[in-house]
């Protein structure tokens, strides 16, 4: 996108396709232009980003949040990937800092920017009004609310084409509801376990889920203490912190019913905010620690590898092409839908997304005359080829 499309295209062409806000893509155009387009360069602002609210969480809550901001599995994982996530976490945690220091008008200005970064930061900003409500200040919620009315009103008619095509492909895909994050309970369940343990899992499940499980009762056990009372009228201690965590989950959760987004990724920036109650626990922040070596040391809880798959395949793959884009970045190959006809007489197939459209390629290529010869396995990914099927005589 960075590279295919100009500052103009990225609002007008690419945004209305998808369901963020432009300003992280800007910002990563303007980024690449001056650093190129390698893969430590599209992951270096979220490094940066990451190490600024880090910076913020110390401002705060002093070392020990900090560290426990740094040490987090999720935080880890999360900090390395081109996305806008580890974007608008910074600028929510440095709005929040603002907001302690009482000055409002940086608030809005980066609660305004944060909106206009990632759709999601709005429940951030509604469980800190509701805050603001409860204690009466409600000049400061005047002042505050100003920044993000007006992203919303520059993105009002981007945001409502958005909306529109999101409620048709809800309609058109069978199971596009899988990618926003439905509001259920293993959604829910899955905010708490993966900002405790990360993305690492391990089998049998029943023992990943228990030590899942123990481990997340143990890191929430303070946020669930603390969040009442309300030191009402102050924003000092770590109430203010617990109360934002808990509203925001509700506010978020409420929301996902009538329009799904109920991702743990999608709550990112609430990381610096629980570590910020939990504050100066040694034995959470030595678990952070043990779960982001886990993570870093096996690179079994990487990321689908794209980039060794890409290098394999040859000049033609078949596919559901709006899953494309990563083989796209790293080969310039000739992608065809999966759906469309197949005429040739061997064929590589890599079946990613399928479960999104409801889609069986081993159904589709055997309806048509092929068996499958091989398959590579490049963690979450494979590659398969199949070849048609010789007829008898």
């Amino acid at each position: 996108m960075a590279k295919n499309y100009s500052y103009m295209e990225i609002v007008t062409k690419f945004s209305p396709s998808d369901f963020h806000p432009p300003l992280y893509y800007l910002t990563l155009k303007a980024w690449t232009g001056i650093f190129g387009f390698s893969e430590i360069s599209l992951r270096m602002p979220s490094v940066i980003f990451s190490l600024v609210t880090i910076y913020f969480v110390y401002l705060l809550g002093g070392p020990a949040a900090a560290g426990l901001t740094g040490l987090n599995p999720l935080l880890v994982y999360y900090s390395q990937e081109a996305r806008m996530y580890a974007m608008v976490t910074m600028l929510l945690i440095m709005g929040l800092y603002f907001l302690i220091k009482k000055k409002y008008w940086l608030v809005s200005l980066f609660f305004g920017i944060s909106f206009l970064t990632f759709y999601g930061s709005m429940f951030f900003i509604a469980a800190m009004g509701t805050y603001l409500i409860i204690n009466k200040k409600l000049k400061a919620l005047l002042i505050i609310s100003i920044g993000p009315l007006m992203a919303l009103l520059a993105v009002a008619p981007l945001l409502a084409k958005q909306m529109s095509d999101s409620r048709e492909m809800l309609g058109m895909v069978t199971n596009w509801d899988l990618v926003l994050g439905k509001a259920n309970l293993k959604n829910l369940l899955l905010i708490p376990i993966k900002f405790t343990s990360g993305r690492i899992i391990f089998y049998p499940k029943i023992a990943y889920y228990l030590m899942a499980g123990l481990w997340t009762i143990i890191v929430f056990k303070p946020l669930a203490l603390r969040a009442l009372p309300l030191k009402k009228g102050s924003f000092k201690g770590v109430n203010v912190y617990s109360f934002i965590f808990w509203i925001t989950l509700v506010i978020g959760t409420i929301f996902s019913i009538f329009t799904p987004m109920l991702q743990y990724f999608r709550f990112l920036y609430l990381i610096p905010v629980m570590a910020l109650v939990i504050n100066k626990s040694k034995v959470i922040a030595i678990g952070f620690l043990i779960f982001s070596l886990v993570y870093v040391l096996n690179p079994q809880f990487y990321r689908e590898d794209w980039k060794s798959l890409s290098k394999d395949l040859g000049n033609k793959v078949y596919m559901i092409s709006s899953f494309s884009d990563p083989i796209k970045y790293y080969k310039n190959i000739n992608i065809s839908d999966i759906r469309d006809n197949i005429l040739e007489n061997e064929v590589t197939v890599v079946p990613y997304g399928e479960a999104i459209h409801g889609i069986d390629h081993n159904q589709i290529m055997t309806a048509v005359g092929y068996q499958k010869l091989t398959t590579k396995n490049y963690r979450e990914l494979t590659s398969e080829i199949w070849q048609k099927e010789t007829q008898s005589p």
